[in-house]
């Protein structure tokens, strides 16, 4: 029995001392049910070494709990207790969830605006190097972090991991009948640290650059590993499963059937329902995120504007979590400058979509953020803070795509013309307008009668917000392309420069 309180969405624990000998994880069957009033929840237990068994639970209904463990080993078997669940610490507001179709929330409402990075073998650098990685995510403005599960041999990136997740003997052979509990333990310290600073994990589940046979498990290892991170990790809130990183460089001994397979798994034995999607490499290798096990689309695609045709396609909250990275390696897609990382965060974001951060400066120690963490040497990141900032300051509820929604912006006829260049979303009654690449030195709006405008003029790489300076006209323009003597015609002075944009509130 216990008189314990658990914050609501924290993590509430039991454990157990059983067997050790055999092998537990094959033969130890484990779970506990668990009741609040008329909810039931039943959450697999696990093994974690030295003859201790864990089962772990997110509450998230205030009240009084129950619980009775269940086990195929009797010592395991018809446990109970109670503890109880209360408010949620200030600022904790639960997992990530969609919201409104094409956009995110946490469990109480809250919105949330993903704005992640990418650091993929961060766990695997050893004690000085995470460390590091953590102090830079508190100042960065980052609350989303791609990661893997398994260690990465890539360039760049050829050392060994502190940790193995599986057992191995004097040969370095490994038994993948038995997890190593110490490599997992580590993992969760790290997404429990990234939990505390309000930071998503989105945790890549399997990736194809591996020289230890991860990579080419077979469907049984496969499956067997997915419970058992599920167990592990799913009491975590910050959780998110993606499945792969280019899934698609794995499918001559992981087809198609077993990431369905993967995402079923997901879905039946995740009590908490996290968020799951999956990455491809090749932009023709597209994963069917029409399916009902797929949350959102997570893609890999440096032509960025394709955001409004995805949301189309799908109907689900779009993330680019890799339109090429800040850097100057060999490789194109990790050589883009920081103002064209800007630049497509923008286009994706004003399109109603999400992006993801990645940065690739070469090191003399092969310290890539993207991979190992470390310090960010960049500019990108700041000007992506920025737009962060700027979008939570706007109306709860994240952007539409002008283009999708009924806008008197533009002259009725040409708007397609104008938003084949820009980028424009709209919520509410505040519009945002990127105008990408081009450097016009007037703008023309239309807008509706009777309004008060506040118009505001942004550098995005400056990083400033000034009063646009703005004339009503009463005639059309010279240069315009359509007038109407209903609507009121706006002409906005621009600097001439490019990478700005407009934001429009009444």
């Amino acid at each position: 029995m216990s008189d314990q309180t658990i914050e609501q969405w924290g993590l509430f624990e039991i454990a157990l001392n059983g067997p050790s000998d055999g092998n537990p994880y094959l033969d130890v069957r484990l779970h506990a049910e668990f009741r609040c009033g008329d909810f039931r929840l039943e959450v697999a237990g696990f093994y974690d070494g030295e003859g201790v068994y864990r089962i772990r639970l997110m509450p998230d209904q205030m009240g009084a709990w129950q619980y009775t463990t269940h086990s195929s080993t009797p010592e395991l078997d018809g446990h109970s207790g109670q503890f109880t669940c209360g408010a949620a610490a200030e600022n904790v507001h639960g997992p990530v969830y969609v919201q409104n179709t094409f956009h995110f929330a946490y469990a109480d409402g809250t919105p949330y605006y993903p704005f992640g990075t990418t650091c993929y073998a961060w766990t695997h650098q050893g004690e000085v190097l995470e460390e590091q990685t953590l102090h830079t995510l508190t100042t960065v403005g980052f609350n989303k972090l791609r990661m893997c599960v398994f260690p990465k041999h890539y360039p760049f990136n050829h050392n060994e991991p502190v940790h193995y997740p599986f057992e191995r003997d004097a040969a370095g052979e490994h038994d993948f009948t038995h997890f190593n509990p110490a490599f997992f333990r580590h993992l969760e310290q790290r997404v429990g640290q990234l939990r505390e600073l309000g930071i998503e994990a989105d945790i890549i589940l399997f990736h194809p650059y591996d020289r230890w046979g991860y990579a080419r498990m077979d469907e049984a290892t496969d499956c067997r590993y997915l419970r058992y991170l599920i167990a592990r990790l799913a009491a975590y809130r910050n959780v998110w499963w993606s499945l792969a990183n280019e899934y698609d460089f794995m499918l001559e001994y992981k087809p198609l059937a077993r990431w369905d397979q993967f995402f079923q798994i997901l879905i039946d034995e995740d009590p908490y329902h996290h968020l799951r999607s999956i990455h491809q490499g090749m932009p023709d290798q597209m994963y069917d995120h029409t399916k009902p096990g797929v949350t959102h689309v997570c893609i890999q695609h440096s032509q960025v504007r394709q955001v409004v045709e995805w949301r189309r396609i799908y109907g689900k909250p779009i993330v680019n979590d890799e339109l090429e990275y800040e850097g100057n390696i060999i490789y194109p897609w990790g050589s883009i400058s920081a103002e064209e990382v800007v630049h497509r965060f923008w286009l994706v974001v004003v399109n109603g979509g999400y992006a993801g951060h990645g940065e690739t400066y070469m090191h003399p120690d092969d310290i890539l953020w993207w991979s190992k963490g470390g310090v960010l040497h960049g500019e990108s990141w700041k000007r992506i803070r920025f737009l962060r900032q700027m979008i939570e300051d706007m109306p709860s509820g994240g952007l539409t795509p002008a283009v999708d929604s009924p806008t008197s912006v533009f002259p009725s006829g040409v708007g397609k013309y104008y938003w084949s260049r820009y980028a424009g979303g709209c919520n509410g009654d505040t519009h945002l307008i990127y105008l990408a690449e081009y450097q016009p030195t007037r703008l023309t709006l239309w807008l509706p009668p009777d309004e008060d405008y506040q118009f505001d003029l942004i550098d995005t790489w400056a990083m400033t917000i000034m009063p646009a300076v703005v004339k009503r006209l009463e005639t059309a323009p010279s240069y315009s392309y359509a007038f109407s003597g209903d609507l009121p015609t706006y002409e906005i002075e621009l600097p001439g420069k490019p990478h700005l944009a407009l934001r429009i509130r009444k």
